[in-house]
């Protein structure tokens, strides 16, 4: 789905804001050796995102070590929620080195504690367990297997399946990726499993029927009956878009669930820690999960996720049955707790939830320049898409989004590379502590890219 950018240095515009220098060719000459070793000893899939050699970075800003600075609008794929380097989870990672604690595998330690409960207080009542994990695909998988044992024991061996969305993503193991489609036809993700089902996800734009009439019909027509349910998996927000359930729909979906004993599992690896201008996503639909998975923007850069759930679900499984290497590992669970603290303190969700009134709106002003090209603007919080198109047509147009992600490198505007169906959306996802004028900074950058993307493909695009 994706492609590698061109590492050759090229001319870029020079730049001097307050949050953003450009002063070399793009990306920086003196880089090439390190791009040049990463493609020789890496599979070529980690070729997949801009050309740029982070040398540090810090709150919503990134350096390459040659004087450029860009602002931030990728967060490192939505990790670094409470910025880069956040002075208090430096300071905690620092401490719990001090104590000389790297890791306890299992065995108890104190920060591993203080996080589980701090987890669980944050997460809404009745959800009192927490499993740590290592990453966000680890955590979807674990629900997976969670669901399956919990709905054999209410419906026998018949009550194993699982109903996922199309276009979904819950990450890259064999488990996670089964449960996703994202890619179509194409795709590298195989199902292999019969017993996972997908059903189209209501995202308004693809899927014009939101009503959850479509997911029971869909249901029906493949000829999955509740009893043979034991779980239902939904991203929050789509990461493809980013697209949102309807409120009803989530509602609806929440009620068939309790009323089968189907496991209703979000996966919040994206939407978890204020992204969406709350503390978790799912509360902008009013319900409650039995179970979601959390990661990414969990410990703002290092490596951890989590299962939060109903003790009857996350307490099946006898004592070392349920366990990870690295669960809980003391200096990650020290970066989650001053991470958490952090965004809650700091007033980060309100901010998040402020800013998409700045955000929103200044992607919805690029596509009403482009109306033919960027089929929709989807979003909340400090989370939003553009979806671009070929004129005419619903159909992804990846050539275009990579120039724009191109053309806003180019300007010391930080972006990963185009992601979601046929690699035709540019997300824009900055950390949660951006302060305005640097959003709309970054902002103002990336609709100059678009239009020369727009400008510099117009040939191609008459001739369509």
């Amino acid at each position: 789905m994706g492609k590698p950018f061109d590492i050759t240095p090229r001319e870029a515009p020079e730049v001097s804001t307050p949050y953003r220098r450009i002063v070399s060719r793009i990306p920086h000459p003196d880089t090439l050796p390190t791009l040049e070793k990463l493609q020789r000893y890496e599979p070529r899939s980690m070729q997949g995102q801009p050309p740029i050699v982070w040398d540090h970075a810090e709150g919503c800003q990134v350096w390459d070590g040659h004087g450029n600075m860009w602002v931030d609008l990728s967060c490192g794929v939505l990790v670094t929620n409470a910025g880069h380097a956040h002075p208090k989870v430096r300071r905690a990672v620092e401490e719990q080195l001090q104590k000389n604690l790297m890791h306890s595998y299992c065995f108890p330690n104190e920060p591993r504690a203080e996080l589980v409960e701090c987890l669980v207080n944050l997460a809404p009542e009745g959800l009192d367990k927490c499993f740590l994990l290592t990453t966000g695909s680890e955590t979807t998988e674990c629900a997976l297997k969670l669901a399956r044992s919990w709905g054999q024991g209410l419906g026998g061996e018949r009550k194993i399946g699982i109903v996922a969305f199309e276009q979904a993503f819950h990450g890259r193991t064999m488990g996670s990726q089964q449960m996703g489609t994202l890619g179509g036809g194409d795709s590298w993700i195989v199902n292999l499993d019969p017993d996972i089902h997908h059903v189209p996800f209501p995202d308004g734009y693809r899927v014009t029927d939101t009503s959850f009439d479509l997911f029971l019909k869909t249901l029906d027509e493949k000829g999955v009956t509740p009893d043979r349910i034991a779980g239902v998996i939904t991203e929050t927000y789509q990461g493809v878009g980013p697209d949102f359930l309807p409120v009803e729909y989530a509602q609806q979906l929440s009620a068939w669930c309790k009323e089968h004993d189907v496991v209703m599992i979000y996966d919040e690896v994206q939407a978890g820690f204020g992204r969406t201008g709350k503390q978790w996503g799912f509360e902008h639909y009013g319900i409650v999960p039995d179970l979601f998975t959390c990661g990414k923007g969990i410990t703002s850069g290092l490596p951890l996720g989590c299962v939060i759930g109903r003790s009857e679900i996350m307490d099946q499984y006898d004592p070392g049955s349920m366990t990870s290497t690295h669960s809980g590992n003391p200096i990650c669970c020290a970066a989650a707790l001053a991470s958490a603290r952090a965004i809650v303190e700091e007033g980060m969700i309100e901010n998040a939830a402020r800013l998409e009134g700045v955000l929103m709106p200044a992607l919805k002003a690029i596509q009403s320049r482009h109306p033919e090209l960027i089929g929709c603007v989807h979003g909340g919080g400090l989370v939003g898409g553009l979806q671009f198109v070929h004129p005419g047509t619903k159909d992804p147009h990846p050539d275009l989004a990579h120039r724009a992600v191109e053309g806003a490198f180019q300007r010391g505007v930080m972006m990963f590379a185009p992601v979601g169906v046929g690699g035709g959306c540019v997300k824009v996802n900055p950390p949660l502590c951006i302060t305005e004028d640097a959003l709309r900074d970054g902002l103002g950058a990336l609709s100059e890219a678009v239009d020369q993307a727009v400008s510099e493909l117009q040939p191609a695009l008459a001739a369509v």
